[in-house]
């Protein structure tokens, strides 16, 4: 993809000093200008070291790292309790731009989920207890079955509790890299090393 007319090259002195800082104002001109801004690659690796990959949304950010949120019995969530690190890509083709981000995984408490899952729409509430995420089903009439008993077990509006499954994962990130690209595929990258207490080494990489 060329470099859009005003997209000017990225030079060290253009970047924060904090990764999260230069992450957020990323981030607000792709909300601007990119559909789906929050989506995001997810890899991971399975107990054997096998690499696997799906789209999730990015749910949150702040000094800890980066925040997501799924069931935890799926393929993802057996993947992270046996490999508890993670790889995200968010790209921003309506910029051309890319960041990278690496680091170990945890899970967030309980609170942090239960105020996220009550931020759902109900319908996304009811999804969370009637798919067996990542299992086999025989056929839709199956799901939507699963999906009828929850509906009559939360039935009359009353309130959808979080299953207790299902909550947040907090990416630590050790490594972040924003890649802008350029002409000629002589793109701008510098990643954000972690170093020491609350720093971070930068410096740029070849494209």
């Amino acid at each position: 993809m060329p470099r859009r007319p005003d997209m000017a090259p990225l030079r060290r002195g253009d970047l924060d000093s904090d990764p999260i800082a230069q992450f957020s104002a990323w981030f607000e001109t792709a909300a601007a200008e990119a559909p789906l801004a929050e989506a995001m690659t997810l890899a991971t690796v399975d107990a054997d070291g096998a690499p696997d990959a799906r789209m999730v949304l990015l749910k949150g950010w702040d000094e800890r790292g980066f925040r997501f949120f799924s069931n935890r019995e799926s393929s993802k969530g057996a993947q992270l309790a046996a490999a508890p690190r993670a790889a995200l890509i968010l790209y921003w083709r309506e910029l051309d731009r890319q960041v990278r981000i690496r680091g170990p995984v945890e899970q967030l408490g309980e609170a942090e989920s239960d105020e996220y899952f009550a931020s759902r729409p109900r319908e996304s509430q009811l999804g969370a207890w009637a798919s067996p995420q990542s299992r086999p089903l025989g056929d839709r009439e199956e799901l939507d079955a699963r999906l009828n008993e929850i509906e009559d077990r939360f039935a009359d509006g009353a309130e959808v509790q979080r299953p207790p499954h299902w909550g947040g994962y907090l990416v630590r990130p050790e490594l972040i890299e924003f890649w802008q690209g350029q002409v000629g595929r002589l793109h701008d990258r510098f990643v954000y090393r972690r170093a020491g207490e609350g720093g971070w080494s930068i410096e740029r990489l070849a494209p």
